[in-house]
């Protein structure tokens, strides 16, 4: 690379692989973390600002970590543990430890980020809410709303991420053991965690009960988290928000979408087929309200490939939710641990740029036609008829910043550095990046439909691509899995990137089958037999030694339980 950040350091690269030792710091067992919320940029402003704040929260476990930079990196993690974000190996990759599967234990520290982050949200979610509490009014009702919505954001990403899910590894007669997750204290042993979540732990959850706090079934988090959408859905109209990083009432129905997707795959899994189908006409009818807000509407060809605006300004109507950065974030003041870092190939300044491309993984590149104008989002082989078509943001070779001739095939330029800059990260990094866009609502309502009705689904996913995507697009699928399985595929490639088909993947029991592509490295180059073991989150040693109630109840160590494909 021609101009790699000079914030590149020996400590930065070595911390890669000093990470696989064990933690010995605890993780706070009360889960609220104080400190974390008053050094939030935008606290002091006020608890409901903490919120969306929190989503570009920098160091939240440790500064010296650099994937510990927020939201965003959560969502990079989920891509990454997929078949459909490939990324070059190089020793400034920090998320080597998840696409490779290594030290996913509970030993380790990758193991405590994820638990720090989601409990430190949760927490800013709980304060405003406490200080809400009982209004039903005027602005401070609609702030409390969107707390609300912010809490259930949080909660259904994790109980996604850390549900115990049967696997190609560990049935439904696992039963925790020493070896494989559980309490060092042999007596907790032998417990069965089939469908259990996460502890719930409220602004009203005392001290006593934090300390014997045991993770929630699945039943229990779905009325929980339900619970806390139907008070969004009711209080947050008493408010028109300023921008985008804060939910609205289309936000609220999306997170209703995505929680009752979640319960109807699990009702499905279960053999509950009557319940499971009337949830998924909740789903679709939720979908259908987000869309039917009429706020937001699909991204144009235009929008999409734009090189100084495209996938950085949440301006945009597609974009129902987002996270912003601002140029005094400490996410950007850093350089090099914000979204745009790891997102954008095209950022000169980036971790991106000096080896970890981020590229689509071939065997789903070549699911997009060439007449779909989102395939011009990445490097197309020179054979391609593409080649030459795909829009840069530096185009003159002699310009010191032109590295698309460096660029792996199939590296992503989805994301660009914020307005359009690749080479000041005070301005590239200083961007936002979507939580929610109305696209995903549609395929989410497709999908929904086709559990219920294939011919309606496979119509309703055929009216979305042939209006918003390809003019040619046809789903000829006749079967309920055969259509469940294009929504499918058109998700992984709307949304790539976006952190959300990870719970795809792992709600339809699907395989992670990187052999199908040609570049993946080849120690990750991973098949699985249904949903991988990795996508079953471990809990941390140190919450779980200082939470009674979690004791015997961890999930297993997927680490190195697969064998790449050679």
């Amino acid at each position: 690379m021609k101009n790699v950040y000079k914030l590149f350091t020996v400590a930065a690269l070595s911390g890669t692989f000093m990470l696989t030792s064990c933690i010995e710091e605890p993780v706070p067992t009360n889960t609220v973390i104080d400190e974390v919320l008053q050094t939030s940029s935008k606290a002091s402003e006020s608890l409901v600002w903490a919120m969306p704040a929190f989503l570009n929260k920098y160091g939240v476990y440790s500064s010296d970590r650099h994937y510990d930079w927020g939201y965003g990196s959560l969502m990079h993690i989920r891509d990454v543990m997929t078949a459909d974000m490939a990324v070059v190996s190089s020793g400034y990759n920090w998320y080597s430890s998840w696409s490779g599967n290594n030290y996913q234990g509970r030993r380790y520290v990758y193991s405590a980020f994820t638990w720090y982050y989601y409990y430190g949200a949760i927490n800013t979610a709980n304060n405003a809410i406490g200080a809400l509490k009982g209004v039903t009014e005027g602005l401070s009702a609609g702030y409390l709303g969107a707390a609300y919505a912010f809490r259930a954001l949080f909660y259904l990403d994790a109980a996604r991420i850390y549900e115990f899910l049967p696997n190609d590894q560990f049935g439904l007669d696992y039963l925790t053991t020493n070896a494989d997750g559980g309490s060092d204290d042999d007596s907790a042993f032998g417990k069965s965690i089939n469908y259990l979540t996460v502890p719930i732990v409220t602004d009203e959850t005392p001290e006593d009960q934090v300390q014997n706090n045991p993770r929630v079934s699945h039943e229990a988090m779905y009325d929980f988290i339900l619970s806390d959408l139907n008070l969004a859905d009711t209080l947050i109209t008493n408010y028109a928000r300023s921008n985008k990083t804060t939910p609205d009432l289309a936000c609220v129905k999306g997170l209703k979408a995505r929680l009752y997707m979640w319960n109807a795959g699990y009702l499905e899994e279960t053999g509950k087929t009557a319940e499971a189908k009337a949830e998924y006409a909740l789903a679709e009818k939720a979908a259908a309200e987000a869309i039917a807000e009429g706020v937001n509407t699909p991204l144009t060809r235009a929008q999409w490939l734009d090189t100084k605006s495209g996938f950085n300004d949440m301006s945009v109507d597609s974009w129902m939710w987002a996270s912003s950065a601002s140029a005094d974030d400490d996410v950007v003041q850093s350089g090099i641990l914000n979204w745009t870092s790891w997102m954008s190939n095209e950022a000169t300044f980036g971790y991106a740029a000096a080896g970890p491309f981020t590229m689509i993984a071939s065997e789903l590149y070549d699911k997009i036609a060439d007449t779909d104008f989102r395939k011009l989002s990445y490097k197309a082989p020179e054979e391609s008829d593409l080649s030459g078509l795909e829009p840069l943001l530096i185009t003159a070779k002699n310009d010191e910043n032109y590295m698309y001739g460096d660029f792996p095939t199939y590296t992503s330029m989805k994301f660009r550095p914020g307005s359009g800059t690749p080479d000041d990260s005070k301005v590239g990094a200083a961007c936002d990046y979507p939580i929610m866009r109305i696209e995903e609502m549609y395929l989410i309502q497709a999908e929904a439909a086709a559990h219920q009705d294939a011919a309606r689904g496979a119509q309703l996913l055929t009216n979305f691509v042939k209006t918003f995507r390809d003019s040619n697009y046809e789903c000829t699928a006749l079967t309920t899995s055969g259509v469940v399985e294009a929504c499918f595929v058109q998700k992984r490639i709307e949304l790539w990137g976006e952190g959300q088909t990870f719970f795809d993947y792992k709600r339809l029991n699907h395989s992670v089958d990187r052999s199908l592509s040609k570049n993946w490295d080849a120690t990750e180059n991973f098949k699985t037999e249904g949903r991988p073991a990795w996508m079953n989150f471990t809990i941390i040693i140190s919450e779980e030694n200082n939470n009674q109630g979690l004791k015997g109840y961890n999930n297993p160590d997927p680490s190195g339980l697969y064998t790449p494909v050679q």
